[in-house]
C-alpha cells in the first residue's frame, strides 16, 4: 500500500488499516477496541502461537494507537503519516511502521537507533490430500512448486545498475492521488495504481531492461519439496518450509505452508486417536459367536473373535484396544478400534414351521401374555410403506376441513338441501 504524505489541507483520513487489524469499525467504542484486542492477543500471542510474531506486533500497535484518544484523533485525521510526523515516541514503532510502509522510513528515529527489520513476503499455502493409510503409516511425498526467484542475470535490479529510476508521475509511491470536489467545501481523495509504473514506483527504459527477466527482477523456477508426513498427523495440520516462498529483491522470502487434507476412507473413520468401523454380522454370528478377518491400515490381518454366548445386539459397540491411530510424535501409543455392529436377519420363511418349532425350543421362552377378552378383534401385520401414513393423513385432513366448515358459520357460500 502507498500513501500521500502531504498533511496540509486534509481534514480526515481514509486510512482504516488499524481498525481492520483489530476487526472493528471506525465508530468502535473504547470497550469494543479493548474486547477485540484481548481476543486477538490470546490467539496470536507468541507464547501460544510462535509463528505469529509479526501479526502480534500489528495487533499491539493498532491497540496502542486506537486506545489513546490523542493518537486515535491524529490517526483519524491524517492517517499513518500523521502518526509519523506527530506521534514518534516509544521504542517499538519503527518495526511496525516498516511493516506498514514497506521499509524503514525514519532512519531509526522511532526505534532508538535500532536497525529496521527486513520486510517479509507473503506465505504460500498448499492443500495436500492424504489418505488415512498415509497418516497411519507415515509417508514422504514430493510436491512440485513454481515460484519466483531473484533474477541472477541482473541480481534483482531489473536491468543495468542505475537504470531503474523512480517514477516521476507518482514520485515512487506507486499510486496516483486524485482530489475531486463533491460539494461546497467538501473534497474526496481517491487513490489508484499509477498507470506509468503500474504501481511499482519505478521505471526503466526498454533498452536497459534485463534480457533474462525483462525488467521484472524475478524469474520463474520449479522447486521440488519433500513433504514428510509423520505417523499420527491429522486433518488440518501444517508443515512449514521456511523461506521457500516467492522471492523479491530486498524482501525476506515467505514460507511455504502445506495443509493436510484427509481423504475419506471406504472402511474406517477417524475420530481423534480412535478408528471407527461399522460391521455387519448375521443373526447366527450374533448369537453363536464368530471370527472375522479384517485388513488393517498397515496391511496386517486382524482376526477378531467373539466367543459363543456373548450376544451381539443390533447397534452395540465393541472395542479392540491399541489398534487405533498412532499418536503424533509418540507412534508406539495408539488409540482404540471401535466396532459398531448391525445384525442382519434372515429373509421371511427361511425355515419350515417344524424347523422353527425346534429353533424356538433353543431360544428363551416367549413372554407371558394375558388372555384376550371376549370382544377382542384379531388383526394382521403387513409390510409398512409410506402410502399407509399418507392415506390416513389425507383422510384426517379432509375430516378436519369438514369440521372447520361446519364450525365456520357463514364463512362462505353453503350448499343447502334442495326442496322439491
Amino acid at each position: 500500500m502507498a500513501f500521500n504524505f502531504n498533511m496540509r489541507g486534509r481534514g480526515s483520513s481514509n486510512d482504516t488499516r488499524l481498525y481492520e487489524v483489530l476487526g472493528v469499525s471506525k465508530n468502535a467504542t473504547d470497550t469494543d477496541i479493548k474486547k477485540a484486542y484481548r481476543k486477538l492477543a490470546k490467539e496470536f500471542h507468541p507464547d501460544k502461537n510462535p509463528n505469529a510474531g509479526e501479526k502480534f506486533k500489528e495487533i499491539s500497535f493498532a491497540h496502542e494507537v486506537l486506545s489513546n484518544p490523542d493518537k486515535r484523533d491524529l490517526y483519524d485525521r491524517y492517517g499513518m503519516d500523521g502518526l509519523k510526523e506527530g506521534g514518534g515516541e516509544g521504542g517499538g514503532f519503527d518495526d511496525i511502521f516498516s511493516h506498514f510502509f514497506g521499509g524503514g522510513m525514519f532512519g531509526g528515529g522511532f526505534g532508538g537507533g535500532r536497525r529496521p527489520r527486513k520486510m517479509k513476503g507473503e506465505d504460500t499455502v498448499h492443500r495436500l490430500g492424504v489418505s488415512l493409510e498415509d497418516l497411519y503409516n507415515g509417508k514422504t511425498s514430493k510436491l512440485q512448486l513454481s515460484k519466483n526467484v531473484v533474477c541472477t542475470g541482473c541480481k534483482g535490479l531489473g536491468g543495468k545498475p542505475g537504470a531503474m529510476q523512480q517514477c516521476h508521475t507518482c514520485h515512487g509511491r506507486g499510486i496516483k492521488v486524485t482530489i475531486r470536489q463533491i460539494g461546497p467545501g467538501m473534497v474526496q481523495q481517491m487513490q489508484s495504481s499509477c498507470p506509468d509504473c503500474r504501481g511499482e514506483g519505478e521505471r526503466i527504459n526498454e533498452r536497459d531492461r534485463c534480457k533474462k527477466c525483462n525488467g521484472a527482477k524475478v524469474c520463474k523456477e520449479t522447486k521440488i519439496l519433500e513433504v514428510h508426513i509423520d505417523k499420527g498427523m491429522r486433518e488440518g495440520q501444517k508443515i512449514t518450509f521456511h523461506g521457500e516462498g516467492d522471492q523479491q529483491p530486498g524482501i525476506e522470502s515467505g514460507d511455504v505452508i502445506i495443509v493436510l487434507v484427509e481423504k475419506e476412507h471406504d472402511t474406517f473413520k477417524r475420530i481423534g486417536h480412535d478408528l471407527y468401523l461399522e460391521q455387519d454380522v448375521t443373526i447366527t454370528q450374533a448369537l453363536c459367536g464368530f471370527q472375522i478377518t479384517m485388513k488393517h491400515l498397515d496391511s496386517r490381518q486382524l482376526v477378531i473373535t467373539n466367543p459363543p454366548g456373548n450376544i451381539i445386539q443390533p447397534g452395540c459397540k465393541r472395542v479392540v484396544e491399541n489398534e487405533g491411530m498412532p499418536h503424533h510424535r509418540n507412534p508406539f501409543t495408539k488409540g482404540n478400534l471401535i466396532m459398531k455392529f448391525s445384525v442382519v436377519f434372515p429373509d421371511n420363511n427361511f425355515a419350515t414351521p417344524d424347523q422353527l418349532k425346534k429353533l424356538e425350543k433353543l431360544l428363551p421362552r416367549r413372554p407371558k401374555q394375558d388372555p384376550p377378552g371376549e370382544e377382542a378383534e384379531e388383526v394382521d401385520l403387513v409390510e409398512y410403506d409410506s402410502h399407509h401414513t399418507n392415506s390416513h393423513n389425507h383422510r384426517g385432513e379432509a375430516y378436519h376441513e369438514d369440521d372447520d366448515d361446519d364450525e365456520a358459520g357463514g364463512g362462505g357460500p353453503s350448499v343447502q338441501c334442495a326442496h322439491q
